[in-house]
């Protein structure tokens, strides 16, 4: 897919700036220097492959490390990284089967680190009998002062494979086990392969780290069967998840790195991770004198993600299910659900009274039933001990009501960041610009030109959000604000305004060329000796298609204010607003064809547009659109997996892919592209890691700490909950997609601060586990939240009535649903399939009436700006028994809509009734 050299060299440099010896290895590809290493495996040995149950387990002769693990269901696919065993069979590189300790004995007061990779030796097999399938004494490939006997058995017990290692303490004294960590490598090496080859033959795995509840999925890029499950066996809990930072596997954009579940990490904590805050108290434990341990873990095999869970029931392990999800608004009742055999003992919370938790009465299968309230802002930790002692921990991120938290965003972002200050040589005023939240200051120079420029994701991030906040809350004061910088620098600085490029987006305001202005307009500061630092002649550049759909957003967002509500902008203009934004998608391929060719992230705005065209009766304009996002669509469905990027591989094209893959009716690329998105937006309990889509090279380009890791709820979560509610809504029984989705939306905005700042997304490394320091691109995400904020009302088979965005209250056939979203402006009835949309007024409250399926809207009085509600409605599901529904009373009126005069005071009521 790296058809460009320049993405050639960002690539080949997000390797080199992360590796050890990057003089080196710019002379020649990292991966061959990496091959040039002395293999010390033996692989010339010999494999020994094995009857394991559901899988083939292939270990190496000399090591008894996995060479492969092979599901019998799926011929021809390994969960390891077999395909790439020979480069990785050096010294320091590990694998499936090796063990990390960090150990003191005695009186000693320093860690002393141990691990099986990094000296090879041959290990010495050991006789097996009954469940033992392999076994191996490792004492050869250990240093000689380790005070431990470390053995490794592969088990098969109730046609179940099992990794255990056995720890005895040799020597007299006590052993301190301060780190024990257990290598993951699976198949997530993208290096050399195309898309299609990804998708048959790589993996991606996401934690739970809860605990002794805690487990590793691993599913396929293409999201089908078969799943790897990895569960604690016997006291093994997954306390923490270390990135295999000295594993020298070049990590960068086609390789994520390796991780290590963590049983013990007290030794991490008070080392690399001792500025950190961590997601589980991190611990130890004494080996006395002569005394043996064991830990294990369990690999089972599951279908597809949405089986997971009940892979995990079926195997008595505890399953944890809250809703809305594990991100709090203070004014939400969620509910959290606890399926396992054993009774609850004992609940603590940390720190305390951060939320509040009531037991209620289980359902009918069993399910334990919690009330939870979140009273403090910030992370939360929930810990259930079980009457056999299992102990899970479930972390929240309690954050302010939607309402205040959008508000307190809109508010740093025109104000913190309002930059207005003189600018005769970039002409970047006024803006919403780049802010540093560390140094509490606004970023106007970086060494990457978009940053500063107020383009790319980057540097569009700021303005872009501010934009789509108006959206969800649109405040006067900062409407005008934006209003002004959209006429006076985005439309004519950043998007050219006229001549035979018109529409045209450029890379970026801010530029490097010390020649070209005075002397002392560059900070001395800044390194500009880097590619990123751009020339005028790139910044000028119009063909990164990635730009457009930004501008075009800000031109359809005012579009609607000015459509919509009464006073806010210009109301004559906004046809000239939803053309400029038509312009922009028609000029988007135009001028920037190469990268066009890939779904666009937010390129759901191209959809929304062409329906308000459509909506308007903008007949010609709509149809131009419609023919040249056909023209795109056509080309992704002749590829096998349609959802290319710049990148060999992205989660950012598969939103609008799906959006457009939907609109033509092209129903198996859409469904293509959804079981791609659910394989790498876990749904798991924790706030972090749910509904959080894959994201890990971003830091480079948008973040203040840059390196290769795991981003927290990147712009990726919001974006990819576009579609996976998109097809809920079509699939209302499908309550993994409710959550998936759900937790990427709330995810969206789990990181904006109390005074809202929005960092452009959370650092996952445990040495780190804070916001990173500047905005960045975190923009694309809040679009994302802005155009899918919605209220969900279920029916659930086993527990009840249930709100996502909202709370819900019963009385006979009466079902009351009390809005807690920021917009209020939606909600689906998912027993209707039935999706109540409006373009201006809000909702307070929705009643469900279980018998008749009659619905009543309780609208919020008129305000300022707004003295009619427009209602739309869509069933975008079919519902057995269910006929079309209509506003009662109300013809439609206005583009498309209902339009409801709104009480002055005093909330105004419609009924909604089915023909």
């Amino acid at each position: 897919m790296l058809k460009n050299k320049f993405l050639v060299f960002l690539y080949l440099l997000a390797i080199v700036l992360l590796s050890e010896n990057p003089i080196s290895l710019m002379a020649q590809s990292p991966w061959k220097a990496l091959a040039k290493r002395p293999s010390t495996l033996a692989l010339e040995k010999g494999y020994t492959t094995l009857n394991a149950g559901p899988f083939d387990l292939k270990l190496v002769n000399s090591s008894q490390t996995v060479a492969g693990l092979m599901p019998k269901l799926v011929k021809g696919f390994d969960f390891t990284p077999s395909d790439s065993l020979k480069v990785r069979s050096a010294d320091g590189l590990y694998h499936l089967g090796d063990i990390n300790l960090r150990l003191r004995t005695g009186s000693e007061t320093e860690w002393k680190k141990y691990n099986t990779a990094a000296k090879r030796a041959p290990i010495k097999a050991l006789k097996v009998a009954g469940n033992v399938i392999a076994g191996a004494d490792l004492a050869a490939t250990l240093p000689n002062d380790i005070p431990l006997e470390v053995k490794r058995f592969w088990e098969l017990q109730g046609g179940q494979l099992i990794l255990r290692f056995e720890l005895k303490n040799k020597t007299a004294l006590p052993v301190e086990i301060g780190a024990l960590g257990i290598p993951m490598i699976f198949n997530n090496i993208l290096e050399g392969k195309t898309l299609e080859k990804s998708h048959s033959d790589n993996v991606f795995y996401d934690p739970y780290i809860g605990k002794d509840a805690g487990y590793l999925q691993v599913a396929r890029l293409s999201g089908q069967p078969s799943t790897l499950v990895v569960t604690p066996y016997g006291k093994t809990p997954f306390e923490a998840y270390n990135p295999l930072l000295d594993d020298p596997t070049p990590r960068g954009i086609v390789f994520e790195g390796f991780y290590e579940w963590m049983v013990y990490s007290k030794a991490y904590a008070e080392n690399e991770w001792k500025n950190a805050e961590q997601w589980n108290t991190p611990t130890s434990t004494i080996l006395k004198a002569g005394e043996t341990r064991s830990f294990g873990l369990k690999f089972l095999l599951s279908g597809t993600v949405k089986n997971i869970e009940s892979t995990l029931i079926a195997n008595n392990r505890p399953v944890a299910v809250s809703v809305p999800g594990y991100v709090l608004p203070q004014d939400v009742n969620a509910k959290l659900f606890i399926k396992y055999s054993k009774n609850v003992k004992s609940i603590s919370i940390e720190p305390e009274n951060s939320l509040m938790v009531s037991s209620s009465t289980s359902t009918k299968n069993a399910w334990k039933t919690y009330f939870v309230k979140g009273n403090t802002w910030g992370r939360a930790r929930l810990t259930l001990t079980y009457e056999d002692g299992l102990t899970q921990t479930i972390n929240y991120k309690v954050i302010k009501p939607e309402t205040e938290v959008i508000a307190a965003y809109g508010n740093f972002l025109t104000t913190k960041q309002w930059f207005d200050q003189p600018d005769p040589i970039f002409k970047r005023n006024p803006s919403a610009i780049t802010y540093d939240y560390e140094k509490k200051q606004q970023v106007v120079q970086d060494s990457r030109a978009w940053i500063a420029g107020l383009s790319d994701e980057g540097g569009a991030g700021s303005w872009l959000g501010a934009i789509m906040k108006q959206l969800v809350n649109p405040d006067k004061a900062e409407v005008d604000k934006l209003k002004t910088f959209v006429d006076t620098v985005m439309f004519g600085r950043i998007q050219v305004k006229e001549g035979a490029e018109k529409f045209g987006v450029k890379k970026s305001l801010f530029y490097y060329e010390p020649d070209s202005v005075p002397k002392d307009t560059y900070s001395k500061d800044v390194n500009f000796k880097t590619w990123s630092a751009w020339p005028i002649k790139e910044a000028n550049n119009l063909g990164r298609s990635y730009n457009y759909p930004h501008v075009a957003a800000a031109h359809w967002t005012l579009y609607r204010l000015a459509r919509n509500y009464r006073g806010l902008v210009e109301e004559q203009k906004w046809k000239e607003h939803l053309t400029n934004a038509a312009e922009t998608g028609l000029a988007m391929i135009k001028f920037a064809p190469y990268y066009a060719q890939f779904g666009q992230m937010e390129g759901t705005v191209f959809y929304l547009v062409l329906k308000d065209l459509q909506n308007e009766g903008l007949t010609e304009m709509a149809s131009k659109l419609e023919a040249a996002m056909k023209k795109r669509a056509d080309h992704w469905r002749s590829l096998q997996y349609p959802f290319g990027s710049e990148m060999p591989w992205d989660s950012t094209g598969q939103e609008e892919v799906y959006v457009w893959s939907k609109y033509f009716g092209y129903n198996d690329k859409a469904n293509v592209t959804l079981n791609a998105i659910l394989a790498y937006m876990p749904v798991v309990p924790h706030w972090a890691y749910n509904g959080n889509a894959r994201r890990y090279w971003d830091f480079l380009y948008g973040g203040k700490l840059s390196r290769i890791e795991r981003m927290i709820h990147h712009y990726g979560s919001a974006l990819n909950a576009i579609p996976v509610l998109m097809d809920y809504r079509q699939n209302p029984d499908d309550f993994y997609l409710l959550r998936t989705g759900y937790g990427g939306l709330l995810g969206g905005i789990a990181n904006i601060t109390e005074d809202g700042f929005a960092p452009t997304a959370f650092h996952a490394f445990p040495s780190t586990l804070k916001n990173d320091g500047i905005t960045g691109d975190y923009g694309s995400g809040f679009f994302g939240y802005a155009v899918n904020t919605s209220s969900y009302l279920i029916n659930h088979k086993e527990f009840g009535y249930l709100g996502f965005g909202g709370n819900v209250s019963t009385s006979g056939n009466l079902v009351k649903f009390k809005l807690t979203t920021a917009a209020k402006s939606s909600v689906y009835i998912a027993s209707a399939g039935l999706w109540i949309t409006l373009d201006a007024g809000q909702i307070d409250e929705v009643s469900y009436n279980k018998v008749s399926k009659e619905i009543r809207l309780k609208l919020n009085a008129a305000g300022q700006y707004t003295p009619n509600a427009l209602i739309r409605l869509e069933q975008p599901a079919k519902v057995i028994g269910v006929g079309n529904y209509v506003l009662q009373n109300s013809a439609i009126k206005d583009h498309g809509a209902y339009q409801i005069a709104l009480a002055n005071g005093a909330n105004t009521e419609v009924v909604i009734t089915q023909k």
